[in-house]
């Protein structure tokens, strides 16, 4: 089967959620002792190997309404659907979500059963600081494909409404900016160590237009003020929070140099090694392409003709 870069993308998340299912909640002194060193099975949720989570499901509910357009309440029922009736699941099963997450879901229903579909647009103004754990960014990646070549500020517009279906608060919205600024750059064909350095000097501009508060700036200064490279390993974190994934994704991903490193290198950081796999393994996904993941590793993911057939469509819906 021939890849495009939707597809690359797709899978980029999904393997990379595959590999670090078995593994979440691990201690990093428990992956020290005994790393991760491919696909496995069973692990935490005593899945079979190739099997992705709620990251990957909620990725595929996006780029599936992508295909129809920009619709909140689409990409809302979308989400309903998985929580209520394992929809785009790997094994017709939902064994992980998120506590955020659901409540989120569940909020949703609500607002479309009472026929108040405006307030899809007004979430983004309800946030707080419990809304900035790291499942809206583990998502978020075929948005790129509808938003790419528009202008920055109608970008995050975007960005921020979809974000906010789950997670609410402009921190977790401005990661997802930032992410799927990289992102951009990658599909434009820029090396990775470009692709950062250019998405810095934009989100800065960016953040001077806006007037983005100066308290807010401080939580991306390790990404956007420094350089994340410069970041000794042993600092980096791999929990819920959007800051510490979205880091460590970074991080990993311009300091290996394949896809394969990337992915198990962040698992073995241990806690949430599913979310912090996909996320990471989204940008990989794009910047090595299909042929450069593992093929073992790609033969062994669940539903990988369906995801095929996705990426497909999606990518002559963009074109």
């Amino acid at each position: 089967m021939e890849s495009n870069k939707v597809t690359d993308a797709l899978f980029g998340v999904a393997i990379g959620d595959a590999v670090g299912v078995p593994f979440e909640f691990s201690s990093r002194d428990k992956m020290a002792s005994n790393p991760a060193k491919g696909m496995v099975g069973y692990g935490t949720y005593n899945q079979p190997e190739g099997t992705w989570s709620d990251d990957s499901s909620l990725t595929f509910c996006l780029a599936e309404s992508l295909l129809h357009g920009y619709d909140l309440q689409d990409i809302s029922k979308r989400f309903i659907k998985w929580k209520e009736e394992a929809y785009w699941s790997a094994r017709g099963e939902v064994f992980d979500i998120g506590m955020t997450t659901s409540r989120a879901i569940s909020r949703l229903k609500k607002i479309i059963e009472d026929g108040e579909l405006q307030e899809l647009k007004m979430l983004k103004y309800y946030g707080d600081e419990y809304d900035n754990g790291n499942g809206s960014l583990m998502r978020i990646l075929p948005l790129l494909f509808y938003i790419k070549d528009r202008p920055i500020t109608e970008q995050f517009k975007i960005i921020w409404e979809v974000s906010a279906l789950t997670h609410r608060h402009i921190r977790a919205a401005m990661s997802c900016l930032i992410y799927l600024k990289i992102a951009e750059k990658l599909l434009e064909g820029k090396e990775k160590t470009e692709a950062y350095s250019e998405m810095r000097i934009e989100i800065v501009r960016f953040w001077e237009e806006m007037k983005f508060s100066g308290q807010e700036r401080e939580h991306f200064v390790n990404i956007i003020q420094n350089d994340i490279r410069e970041v000794p390993v042993d600092s980096l974190k791999s929990g819920g929070y959007v800051i510490e994934v979205l880091e460590s994704s970074i991080w990993f991903f311009l300091k290996k140099e394949s896809y394969e490193d990337t992915i198990l290198s962040i698992i073995n950081l241990g806690h949430d090694t599913d979310t912090s796999a996909a996320i990471a393994g989204g940008l990989a996904g794009i910047y090595y392409g299909l042929n450069g993941i593992p093929e073992y590793w790609v033969v062994s993911i669940a539903r990988m003709e369906d995801i095929f057939e996705l990426g497909n469509k999606l990518n002559e819906k963009v074109l």
